[in-house]
């Protein structure tokens, strides 16, 4: 018997999109607006009212540039996107270690991170 799922805050996007067609095209504004989407998306999941939403994006605002508060910051999400994998029911796969470290390589860390992410949105997820 197959229950109706209800439907994810987490909204499934098109990684490649995200990683590098719309940074190219906002002239990199877009990375801040989808950091913020996802952390606003990741805390209605997991229902969790103290869970941070503006804060990470405005460290990445200002205290990205002291490079200490960027790999902090992204290193939380990492744990973050872990922990709304479980709170959605599925096996947390999302690795920080493997964002941080892809994002060194051309960025792929957000390329990974939406992949992780859009786990959470898929409707055909098991329960």
């Amino acid at each position: 018997m197959t229950t109706a799922l209800a439907p994810s805050p987490v909204q499934r996007r098109n990684p490649v999109l995200v990683w590098l067609v719309f940074p190219i095209i906002t002239f990199g504004i877009y990375f801040f607006v989808w950091y913020y989407k996802i952390h606003k998306e990741m805390a209605e999941q997991r229902r969790d009212p103290e869970a941070p939403v503006t804060g990470p994006l405005l460290v990445m605002l200002f205290l990205s540039w002291t490079g200490i508060g960027f790999i902090v910051s992204y290193w939380r999400t990492g744990n973050r996107i872990r922990a709304t994998q479980e709170s959605a029911g599925i096996e947390p796969s999302c690795s920080p270690a493997i964002g941080f470290l892809l994002n060194l390589v051309l960025g792929l860390g957000i390329l990974y991170y939406q992949l992780e992410l859009n786990k959470v949105a898929a409707p055909e997820r098991d329960q």
